[in-house]
């Protein structure tokens, strides 16, 4: 799509490999032309959720999937039968009264995304795959002119994250990142109680992140061979290469370093996301960052990532914000003067009590409102403005994240310091070592 205007589908009917545009009637009343057109890169577990969301909205068509494995369990639910097969299965049965009456000819399956990025006829993208794809894909994305949904955390790296910010503002897209908490309500409310100053004066934030929730293999594990019908070499694109292990891959990837950044990025990314948004900070970051504790799995095993931390940020109003691992919840505690609120998967609580059904004034901060995150973003492709999550925020979030593990890493190094950030130039004055960790070396031919 180039721009706001949605109907340029004349052409479609007489491409024999692109899926047909299904009728009006199977929608409602939108209108086929304007109807926008979604390509699912990566139909793992969050991927399915993601793709469901789409089918729920009459306004937007799926067209085509894309997945490296063909189709296997195995996923976060041993029993969930994922990939780009079931993926498409899932679609063309959505869409099969469509397809009874002639009138639809199916949803694509890709194996590599290039394919899915070089139909014209397709507007936008949701991009949940592993996190050490997010950028390469969101980067050509917007250069092919799709506008993207990217799940969480945005980026990788730092870096990669600047790299996102770039791409989609030079080619006019709209990122919608999948911090879904943004299009909570009770999130919303919580955070509008932090950002008018109901808790007084913040002082300290604690955000929570979960344990590893799957047991990987311990020091000796063994290599085993690449199932039939998954593609490892193209799973593993700009990673370092690695011998297949079932538990490096699909869900499990979360907890290897040289793929995401641990439950720190994972949980975290909603965690911290929540902090930046009750304090006002989505378009910056702290100031120092330290990390007090971590935890890891004996060497040699295969997930490398912390298994528990506890990382300290301090912004330059003086709020602390304390990262830790908790078995019981994600979200964030705020602690003010005369006050505290505290909203995620474990509840909203409020001291006083009554702060949790307190009424904000005319004059008060409202904030970004959506109760639906898919939703939010195809009414941002329509209209052209930025969603509940845009690129930069995405970014900045995650940031905090990537901020914690450099300090737990040089931590696990032994060098068990302060950290001063620099959240305008974003590096770290004066430290070449924590400057290295801003990014990471990519395989060929991902590298450029």
């Amino acid at each position: 799509m180039s721009g706001a205007k949605m109907s340029r589908r004349g052409f479609v009917g007489g491409l024999c490999a692109a899926p047909g545009i299904v009728p009006a009637t199977v929608f409602g009343a939108t209108a086929p032309s304007e109807r926008i057109t979604v390509g699912c890169m990566g139909t793992g577990n969050q991927g399915f959720n993601i793709l469901k969301q789409f089918l729920k909205h009459a306004e937007a068509q799926v067209v085509a999937v894309c997945d490296v494995n063909r189709g296997s369990y195995g996923y976060r639910d041993e029993n969930q039968f994922c990939g780009r097969e079931p993926a498409q299965a899932l679609v063309e049965a959505h869409y099969g009264s469509a397809r009874a009456s002639g009138h639809y000819r199916g949803c694509a399956a890709y194996v590599d995304f290039r394919d899915l990025l070089a139909r014209h006829d397709i507007d936008a993208v949701a991009i949940v795959t592993p996190d050490h794809w997010h950028a390469i894909l969101t980067v050509r994305a917007a250069e092919a002119g799709k506008d993207i949904y990217c799940e969480k955390p945005l980026s990788l790296t730092i870096r990669e994250g600047q790299e996102m910010i770039a791409a989609v503002r030079r080619h006019g897209r709209i990122l919608q990142t999948g911090s879904h908490e943004r299009s909570n309500p009770v999130t919303r409310h919580a955070c509008e109680l932090v950002r008018n100053g109901r808790i007084g004066q913040v002082k300290r934030v604690t955000t929570f992140v979960g344990y590893h929730n799957k047991v990987g293999p311990g020091p000796g594990w063994k290599p085993m061979p690449v199932p039939e019908g998954f593609d490892y070499e193209r799973w593993l694109g700009p990673a370092p290469w690695a011998p297949y292990h079932k538990d490096r891959c699909l869900y499990r990837f979360r907890f290897i370093y040289d793929y995401s950044g641990g439950q720190v990025t994972n949980f975290g990314a909603h965690s911290n996301d929540m902090a930046q948004w009750a304090l006002g900070t989505d378009h910056t970051g702290p100031v120092e960052v330290e990390c007090l504790d971590a935890k890891f799995l004996p060497e040699g095993s295969l997930f490398n990532a912390a298994t528990e931390t506890r990382f300290r940020c301090r912004y330059a109003n003086g709020v602390e914000l304390f990262c830790v691992t908790d078995k019981s919840q994600v979200g964030a505690r705020f602690e003010g003067t005369e006050g505290m609120v505290q909203v995620g998967y474990g509840g909203f609580f409020t001291k006083p009590e009554s702060l949790k059904t307190a009424k904000l004034g005319p004059n008060d901060t409202r904030l970004y409102e959506s109760n639906d995150h898919v939703g939010d973003f195809l009414r941002s492709v329509r209209t052209r403005r930025d969603p509940a999550a845009p690129v930069e925020i995405g970014h900045r979030s995650a940031s905090v994240c990537h901020l914690g593990n450099i300090a737990i890493w040089l931590w696990k190094r032994g060098i068990r310091k302060v950290l001063v950030w620099d959240p305008v130039a974003e590096r770290f004055p004066h430290d070449d070592e924590a400057n290295a960790l801003l990014t990471r070396p990519r395989r060929p031919p991902w590298e450029a």
